[in-house]
């Protein structure tokens, strides 16, 4: 409860005065018995105090409002104590009012109503009203419908008529709290029934306040006597009337509709003022209500008065007030009443066909030909509506955030933004951002920017103008910055940019510089919310610069594009997919094209290449929130890598990157359970397209013109490329045979004339449709069953290539290993076969081994590894590095050793003069490879078999350093292979270096971990030995690198 006195100190002791002196005045006896006729001379010292009370200098005009209407739920409160016999025994503690009320004398309604009419307390009186329940309400109206229509004066007629007009408005509830303790005094004690009995005998409690303000208006109509109190009194009828009856449900008006109706009444209120200081914004929040009014249906219910008796009482006014000649408007009239009865008859005028009963119908024609023919009479010149008005007024309302002020701003932006002068107009943007935080009010302010830039508005207030649309943009929610970044990107690929004067450009590339510079110094560690704001600002601006600026430096600054990536995808409106006419033009989206620039133009390095393809395959990953990429992979397809199949030489970026990129997107898989994308990208022309480049990879060591040459590196991923395909489009065909048969036997036939190697990689398209077609020589040292297989005569294998085409077939893949291993037909028993076999299998190892991928080799070592192990390979281990027979157990080490020799035999043979030229500098460098790659995991596989460290403080058991010392011997054997073999090749190979390098470093963690496993003499003569192998080395730095090594052993 609200116990804090709302009159005390000297303001209670004021308005305590004012009510003593007029209670003395009284003929009667005292106020609670005053009379009508009284007032002029009792009231002047109530009113005197009253208008002393909130004339004392208040500070705020609130505080006046607030301080009037607490003097009045005072006056009432006091009315109401009398009337509803109060208890003092309860009231003085529960009634926060009482100190206040227990200081004035008693009162009855003259005093309560003469006050509202002196001191023109309609408004507050309404909003009291409106707080109450709707029976205190209705009775609250009976006593002022008997009050006023006892010797009726114009004043009377005057305070009914404002009620009336306050009541139909509506303001229902009030939220202060001290309406809420007002409204308590009703609440707080039941009407006594011979108290209300006084009231008289027509107050009942089934008639609606319609029912009594009707009444009232036909009982004061001699009362009445200008015509303003006329139009006004029949304007409440007529509107009354219309909201009651006539409209089912809420009838909304455009903003524009809205803001001519009230320009118009704010034009006629200011003709009418009188005081220094026009309340524009006082005018507009009275002419809104009246507005909402009229456009929303009453909620007073009519009961006790029909719809024929209404309109029945608007006639019999019209009668009456006509015969008196009160209807004149034209002469005695003031134009606000005018026009707020014309707009009234208007609304009727247009609604009253909708009566359907006889007697509804009859009455309704009736009282339609009389507002017609007063309609004739009433001047029709209203103010004229000005644009400037219009724009003044809807500044205001969203200035102050006035009812319904959501729905200007739309109106504001773009019609009304030349009415007023640019600096206000922009002015008001800036001081209602939040109003203006819409996506469709920042496009109307994009093409209110563009229009104002192509007129004579100062470069200054666009600037303005346009820092404003950027702001408001920036605080969109991401969805709709996204939104309208499609927009307008769709509009111009330079955004707001494209359609704005250089001079409002200028100073854009800091702007970008700064925005990137401070995301890529913070990395990771910036917020990330901040960061995609700050992207979008600019790219909203220019998204082809923000765009292309973005993409240079995902691949020039290190580590960049992860972090780009990210808020890129958060940006999904800049991977819009273009529009139909704009695909016709480029066709690819705006973000695809900067990615296309950057490949051809900035990949200088394989640096740079392998963060463009991070970069890009980030962007073509589904995103965990909608599934879909930012760059599908289909555009990317499109983008980047059918134009360079289609045409190699014009494009500046590698087959390997082309390769890579496309092998990235097909493992993106779709995430709504729909067929691969690569189905709608023509496959089997792509497959064949992929195929020849494989086929054309055994020519990859031969010096040619052609435009593209298929390294190492790129066979090796269009193998991992075919295969992936083979199983994607291998399931489409096998869901759909005959739909994709024709083009499954098109695609086999094609490849024919391709290395028969190729068909293997697409094993999983062709299924169970093909058999494997091999060289018929394979057949010749393999037993294959002839329902999978078959031999097909071929040129280049002839007599004697049978194990050439077994390699092979071991490089493909695990499972035709596998066959090949389980199938190859050897005469174990005979020493001359396996001699021979071995020969031959050197030999056809040399042949392969060049066109060997990094995969492919490691499968012929596994193969090599199974033939040793089984003894089908032949391979003598003999000790032409060692100056004594080692005195180790060095058959855990049978195979290592055996491969190293075997590799070091199979080298002598492509580096002896029958081979000499037979590779290029590359291939001599891929070999190398190949070989390093071997004899390191031979040391991975040594490392393994090392026993575990003992601790320092143990005494070593008998022989258990042995499996050190045979380590030791196996690794001197390895570094003295390697040293050959790099002594051999026609260049000096730096992965065999380094690969020695990783040697000697094995053997000196060996000796540091196992001291005891070698002498110091043993020591001195591995070092001597070792250093002597180095000597052979052409490279001075390399010899003086491994010499170093080698004296700290």
């Amino acid at each position: 409860m609200f116990q804090e006195p709302w009159l005390k100190g000297e303001k209670a002791a004021v308005l305590q005065g004012g009510f003593l002196l007029a209670d003395k005045l009284c003929q009667t006896g005292s106020l609670s018995a005053v009379k009508k006729e009284e007032w002029s001379t009792v009231g002047r010292p109530i009113i005197d105090s009253i208008g002393e009370l909130y004339g004392q200098g208040q500070r705020e005009h609130e505080e006046q409002v607030c301080l009037r209407k607490r003097i009045l739920c005072t006056i009432w409160s006091k009315l109401l104590e009398k009337e509803r016999g109060k208890n003092v025994e309860t009231s003085w503690k529960e009634n926060a009012l009482f100190s206040i009320l227990n200081q004035l004398p008693d009162i009855n309604r003259t005093v309560l109503f003469e006050v509202i009419k002196s001191m023109d307390f309609y408004k507050i009186y309404v909003e009291l009203l409106m707080c109450l329940q709707p029976a205190d309400l209705g009775l609250e109206v009976e006593h002022l419908v008997q009050y006023v229509t006892i010797e009726t004066t114009a004043e009377d007629a005057q305070l009914l008529l404002e009620v009336w007009r306050g009541l139909w408005r509506g303001n229902w509830g009030g939220t202060e709290t001290f309406d809420r303790v007002f409204v308590d005094q009703f609440t707080d004690a039941p009407s006594q029934a011979p108290k209300r009995a006084k009231l008289g005998p027509e107050i009942t409690s089934d008639r609606s306040v319609m029912f009594h303000l009707f009444r009232a208006v036909r009982q004061i109509k001699d009362a009445v006597n200008s015509s303003d109190l006329c139009c006004f009194a029949l304007s409440n009828c007529l509107d009354s009337i219309y909201t009651s009856y006539l409209l089912d449900q809420q009838k909304e008006l455009s903003a524009r509709e809205k803001l001519e109706r009230l320009s118009v009444e704010v034009a006629l209120a200011k003709e009418h003022n009188t005081t220094e200081r026009f309340d524009l914004v006082k005018v507009i929040s009275e002419a809104q209500k009246d507005l909402a009014a009229v456009e929303t249906p009453s909620k007073f219910k009519p009961a006790g008065l029909t719809f024929t008796k209404a309109m029945q009482t608007a006639l019999c006014l019209l009668h009456v007030w006509e015969e008196r000649g009160l209807l004149n408007v034209a002469e005695k009239c003031n134009q606000r009443s005018v026009l707020l009865l014309r707009n009234s008859i208007h609304r009727m005028l247009q609604s009253l066909d909708k009566c359907s009963e006889t007697e509804e119908e009859e009455s309704a024609n009736e009282l339609k030909n009389a507002l017609k023919k007063i309609s004739e009479g009433m001047l029709h010149n209203e103010p004229t509506k000005s644009s400037f008005e219009m724009a003044s007024i809807a500044m205001a309302i969203i200035d102050h955030r006035l009812q319904g002020f959501q729905e200007f701003p739309q109106l504001f932006v773009a019609e009304l933004s030349w009415s007023l002068d640019g600096n206000e107009w922009i002015s008001c943007l800036e001081r209602n951002k939040t109003v203006f935080k819409q996506r469709e009010l920042v496009m109307k302010l994009v093409s209110t920017l563009t229009a104002k830039c192509q007129t004579d508005e100062s470069v200054q207030n666009c600037r303005r103008l346009k820092d404003v649309v950027v702001d408001l943009f920036c605080e969109l929610p991401t969805s709709d910055k996204n939104d309208t970044l499609v927009e307008m990107i769709n509009l111009s690929k330079k955004g707001l940019h494209g359609h704005l004067p250089q001079a409002l450009t200028e100073g854009f590339s800091e702007d970008l510089n700064l925005a990137f510079n401070c995301i890529i110094q913070g990395g990771a560690q910036s917020n990330s919310d901040l960061a995609v704001t700050a992207i979008a600002r600019v790219a909203f601006q220019n998204p082809e610069a923000t765009l292309r600026h973005c993409c240079h430096l995902a691949v020039m600054n290190l580590g960049a594009h992860i972090h780009l990536s990210k808020i890129l995808k958060c940006l999904s409106g800049l991977g819009a997919q273009p529009s139909n006419e704009e695909r016709m033009k480029t066709g690819e989206s705006l973000l695809c094209r900067c990615l296309q620039e950057t490949m051809e133009d900035k990949l200088s390095s394989s640096k740079e290449q392998e963060q463009f393809l991070q970069f890009l395959v980030t962007l073509m990953e589904p995103s965990g929130d909608t599934g879909r990429s930012f760059v599908p992979p289909q555009e990317a397809f499109q983008t980047f890598i059918l134009p360079y199949l289609s045409s190699p030489s014009s494009h500046h970026y590698s087959l390997e990157l082309c390769l890579r990129l496309l092998h990235s997107a097909l493992v993106l898989e779709p995430q709504d359970g729909s067929s691969h994308w690569i189905m709608d990208c023509s496959p089997f022309p792509l497959l064949y397209c992929l195929c020849q480049l494989l086929s054309d990879s055994c020519r990859c060591w031969e010096v040619t013109s052609e435009d593209v040459h298929v390294s190492m590196e790129s066979k090796e991923v269009l193998t991992s490329i075919l295969s992936t395909l083979g199983e994607v489009i291998g399931k489409e065909v096998a869901a759909a045979p005959s739909v994709w048969s024709r083009a499954l036997f098109w695609l086999y036939n094609k490849v024919e004339a391709l290395d028969w190697t190729v068909r293997f990689h697409l094993k999983a398209l062709w299924g169970d449709h093909f058999k494997n077609e091999v060289p018929s020589s394979l057949l010749e040292v393999c037993d294959l069953p002839e329902q999978e297989w078959s031999g097909m005569k071929l040129a280049q294998y002839g007599e004697g290539t049978g194990l050439l085409a077994w390699l092979e077939c071991c490089c493909l893949s695990d499972v035709i290993q596998n066959i090949m291993l389980e199938s190859l037909s050897l005469d174990m028993l005979s020493p001359d076969t396996v001699s021979m076999f071995s020969k031959g299998f050197l030999l056809a190892l040399s042949q392969t081994l060049p066109w060997c991928t990094m995969g492919e080799w490691a499968r012929l070592i596994q193969a090599v590894k199974h033939l040793l192990n089984s003894g089908r390979l032949h391979v003598p281990y003999s000790l032409e590095y060692a100056d004594f027979l080692p005195l180790l157990d060095l058959r855990a080490f049978a195979s290592e050793l055996r491969q190293s020799v075997l590799l070091l035999r199979l080298f002598q043979l492509l580096c002896g003069s029958s081979c000499a030229d037979w590779l290029p500098r590359p291939g001599w460098s891929h070999v190398g490879r190949l070989y390093a790659s071997t004899i390191r995991e031979t040391l991975d596989l040594l490392k393994a078999k090392l026993p575990p460290s003992a601790s320092p403080s143990d005494d070593p058991m008998p022989g258990g350093e042995v499996g050190c010392q045979e380590v030791l011997f196996v690794l001197t054997q390895l570094f003295c292979h390697v040293m050959h073999v790099h002594v051999m090749m026609p260049s000096q190979s730096e992965p065999l270096f380094l690969c020695a390098l990783e040697i000697l470093t094995l053997y000196e963690m060996t000796l540091a971990v196992h001291p005891k496993s070698c002498t110091s003499l043993e020591s001195d003569n591995t070092r001597h030995f070792l250093k002597t192998i180095t000597d052979n080395l052409e490279s001075e730095h390399m010899k003086s690198i491994l010499q170093q090594k080698i004296a700290q052993l």
